[in-house]
């Protein structure tokens, strides 16, 4: 897939006030300082179309871009940051509770997970939860040029063998590097092979 343009719609914290869901849609998270700014940017080759920042859990918003005049591309809040209050992480749950069940448009969430970090709690829970919920979702590994083919491969092992403990198949998985662009283009593909599949899917209800 090519990238022609890329444009931020709205940002805002309210369900009611999301754009209608009338494109396929591509949320994601990802705890926080994670790189999810920095892969947006890389997969649409826009710098700065999402704000990156050295403040965890800065990204307290559902931010949405419009991809080539027919996809949205969703920012979600960051989670995990231990110094967020109750009350904030609370309210985070039950926003992201609400948009992953709601969105009738959301057709994959890619959920973000630095690679030279072992398993996570958080992150584990929302796969387990997002499973549960029958959810489609995707595993991006992010900062994968940080290690050596070795230690990568190692890594990555590690986690399926987390995973496969409670699970009987394991989920898309993708390495990345907002760095030098690794995972952009498999990325993208499954993305376009998705929206094809929804410009099929909604004319055949139409007609």
């Amino acid at each position: 897939m090519i990238i022609s343009e890329a444009v931020f719609i709205m940002s805002n914290t309210k369900i009611e006030a999301l754009p209608k869901p009338d494109y396929p849609e591509y949320a994601f998270v990802g705890r926080s300082n994670v790189g999810k700014s920095s892969l947006i940017n890389m997969l649409t080759k826009k710098k700065g179309l999402a704000k990156t920042s050295g403040k965890p859990g800065k990204t307290i918003t559902i931010n949405h871009f419009m991809i080539n005049k027919n996809w949205y591309l969703v920012d979600l809040p960051g989670y995990g940051y231990a110094k967020r209050a109750i009350t904030e992480r609370e309210k985070w749950k039950k926003l992201m509770g609400r948009y992953l069940l709601e969105r009738t448009n959301l057709i994959y969430t890619f959920i973000l997970i630095d690679v030279r970090i072992e398993p996570q709690q958080s992150d584990l829970e929302l796969m387990e939860w997002m499973a549960e919920k029958t959810l489609p979702f995707v595993i991006v590994f992010t900062k994968s040029d940080k290690l050596g083919k070795t230690s990568l491969d190692k890594a990555l092992a590690a986690y399926k063998k987390q995973l496969l403990q409670n699970w009987e198949e394991l989920p898309l998985m993708f390495s990345s590097s907002s760095s030098t662009g690794l995972g952009r283009d498999e990325i993208l593909d499954l993305i376009d092979i998705q929206n094809q599949d929804f410009v099929n899917y909604s004319s055949s209800i139409i007609t």
